[in-house]
């Protein structure tokens, strides 16, 4: 019987284990954890934003690295040209598309997300099939992370 037992409690505790160390995402913004999944290599997310210096609309497409250690920065989207809007062909494979202009392919790499709220930016990020309008909700100058962390991890670690 005691075997048994031991055998059971030494199953729960790999079981456990197995679903503690599941890769996952956190945002984090004001001192509260907005959002808590398990993520796999390729798992989208965008930030949409409003350019501070061009007023236009601003996307940037991720997705989780393979590895699941951070994220890589796969496209953006964008309506204007001027400072801090990226435009050189060595970043990525230029294309106009209507109204919009695409840089895709880009390949920057991340290890975390690290954001502030602002002014007029109107800062929004879609995370598993949500929307986080994040201006609605913090000040201009919040802090906003994004980060890759073992399950475990993110349910135990407060601002």
């Amino acid at each position: 019987m005691q075997k048994e037992f031991l055998l059971c409690g030494i199953g729960v505790f790999f079981a456990l284990w197995q679903v503690l160390t599941l890769p996952c995402l956190v945002l984090r913004a004001g001192g509260e954890r907005l959002y808590l999944g398990e993520v796999a290599a390729g798992f989208p997310l965008s930030l949409r934003f409003i350019h501070s210096v061009q007023k236009t609309p601003v996307e940037e497409f991720l997705a989780v690295e393979e590895g699941c250690r951070g994220f890589v920065l796969n496209a953006t989207k964008y309506q204007s040209f001027g400072v801090g809007l990226p435009f050189d062909r060595k970043e990525g494979e230029f294309q106009q598309e209507g109204d919009y202009y695409w840089l895709r392919g880009q390949q920057r790499a991340y290890e975390r997300l690290d954001l502030r709220t602002g002014v007029g930016t109107e800062l929004t990020l879609n995370v598993g099939g949500r929307s986080f309008p994040l201006y609605e909700r913090y000040a201009p100058g919040t802090l906003v992370t994004v980060e890759l962390m073992p399950l475990w991890k993110g349910l135990v670690i407060h601002e």
